[in-house]
């Protein structure tokens, strides 16, 4: 059997699995960030360096006593299982801003950051090289690509859609966001060729692709009545129409009413104080798709939902879900590769607070995992349990489920996920029931008196490696070898947005690779 014991760079390998003190500390350090507005990725908006929080002198000396004693790795110490090795990282660069999301095309890696977005050749995953770095501010800059264009999310307010626009209030009708578009024909000298305005701005974008039209799924959230293109109620996604040959005219085609309801706050989850301390639904975070099946999943504020997407301009919403007892922001969607269960992602704090601790507990800040039982329209998802890293982090440690992807071995459900400062865990969810974890890695805390926003954004599989884009430490590749996962490295992709699912087993055609005009 594969061993998880610690493996330390510069101590002695100590057990991580804990509990840290402080607990009442701890509660009132989330009560506090959790105070400050509704969950959305760290930091928001993206266009100033992320900040720092105060902690306690209490939790400050727990954090260091953890240290000593070797309970917690030291501040940016790595600390892995056996079974995954850190083979390299590579620093930021230009491209100073926080490190986001990640998208794969042959043997080029796109990196989103919130200054921008940077291209590495990762043909040689030891070795990864800088290809071009684009300086295009403007948060979260999450990040896909398609044959050959790059899609740019935009979710902060800008005085226009140029990659020179300055932060404007939003509540100034000139203000722009939404969804930027590149073509990289050229791969060293990316262009910037369309954009999109979307009501509310993008959070984060899908792509469903199509032979000659990409089309994009928007996710944004949170109007307010004083913002002129962002009205209340908000209740659907920006659906974008891109023609592949012709991007400049790209254009919405439809905003789909996920969440009917009356009033000025539409039909989704009321939040507080109906259901205390859970986000009020106006809008989604982040849909998955899964286009070979016409399913996609959103992971939408105060619910979860899946829905039919066999015409792609008018999805149609099959089953929605709540938990209004553990579940404070619903924040993202992975569908496993026979599409009969989903793994809904919790970002409580927003991503910005210490909820991997024994304050917290295990079920809250959590993955959830449905089982999809029934068929067609009939579908329905069925709670089976929660999935958390089982290593408590120091109360200075940004940490609370993120993105992550499958990792391909027919017959096994099993993931990788990135968990902020809580690092890369991959794990198994095969029984929904019982999920556990079978590898990870991990840096020390940032800082043992501040609590400091950092850690793992996205961590990927692709091509039979991890890549993970650290906010503040920059790109990092792992090398994961476990029998119980090795089979993996025998699928290999043309590309990979993780937001739009492949079959990892079907052979691939053009829907994924490189692109014609037939």
């Amino acid at each position: 059997m594969t061993s998880l014991r610690t493996t330390r760079i510069t101590r002695t390998p100590r057990a991580r699995i804990r509990g840290l003190g402080v607990a009442t500390a701890a509660v009132g350090l989330l009560v506090s960030l959790l105070a400050a507005g509704p969950a959305a990725a760290t930091p928001d908006p993206g266009d100033a360096p992320a900040s720092q929080g105060v902690v306690s002198s209490e939790q400050a000396a727990e954090a260091r006593s953890a240290i000593q004693s070797g309970e917690i790795p030291g501040v940016d110490e790595i600390v892995h299982s056996d079974n995954i090795q850190h083979l390299v990282n590579i620093p930021k660069d230009a491209l100073a801003g926080t490190n986001s999301d990640l998208a794969f095309q042959g043997k080029y890696a796109f990196a989103g950051n919130y200054d921008g977005f940077r291209i590495f050749d990762i043909s040689n995953p030891r070795a990864p090289k800088t290809v071009a770095q684009v300086l295009c501010p403007g948060s979260q800059n999450d990040i896909s690509v398609s044959g050959n264009l790059v899609f740019l999310s935009t979710d902060s307010s800008r005085s226009d859609n140029s990659c020179a626009s300055v932060s404007q209030p939003a509540t100034e009708k000139s203000s722009w966001e939404g969804m930027k578009i590149f073509d990289i024909s050229d791969i060293r000298n990316p262009k910037y060729v369309a954009a999109v305005e979307t009501a509310c701005g993008s959070h984060t974008h899908t792509l469903v692709p199509e032979k000659r039209d990409v089309y994009v799924y928007v996710s944004s959230y949170s109007p307010n009545a004083a913002f002129p293109d962002c009205q209340p109620p908000h209740d659907g996604i920006s659906v974008i129409k891109v023609p592949r040959k012709a991007p400049e005219k790209s254009a919405i085609v439809s905003f789909p009413v996920l969440f009917p309801g009356e009033g000025p706050d539409g039909g989704g989850n009321p939040g507080g104080p109906t259901n205390p301390g859970v986000s009020k639904t106006t809008g989604c975070h982040d849909i998955t798709v899964l286009p070979g099946k016409d399913l996609a999943a959103g992971a939408c504020m105060g619910d979860g939902i899946l829905f039919d997407i066999e015409d792609p301009e008018r999805p149609k919403v099959i089953d929605r879900v709540q938990d209004n007892v553990n579940f404070a922001f619903w924040h993202s969607a992975t569908f496993n590769q026979k599409a009969n269960k989903v793994v809904f992602t919790d970002e409580l704090g927003g991503g910005g607070a210490a909820t991997c601790n024994e304050a917290v507990g295990p079920n809250r800040g959590a993955d959830g995992i449905y089982d999809i039982v029934g068929k067609g329209k009939n579908r329905k998802l069925v709670f089976r349990s929660y999935f958390k890293i089982p290593r408590h982090q120091a109360d200075t440690e940004n940490c609370v489920a993120h993105n992550g992807s499958l990792i391909p071995v027919k017959g096994k459900d099993l993931m990788v996920q990135a968990w902020y400062q809580g690092g890369v865990s991959v794990w198994d969810f095969t029984d929904s029931r019982k999920p556990k974890e079978i590898a990870y890695f991990e840096r020390g805390p940032l800082s043992a008196t501040t609590i400091s926003t950092g850690g793992s954004w996205s961590a990927y599989y692709y091509n039979g490696y991890i890549y993970s884009n650290d906010i503040a430490k920059g790109f990092d590749v792992l090398k994961l070898d476990d029998r119980r996962t090795d089979p993996a490295k025998r699928v290999r992709m043309d590309a990979l947005n993780v937001q739009t699912q492949p079959d990892y087993f079907d052979d691939f055609d053009d829907d994924w690779g490189d692109w014609d005009d037939d």
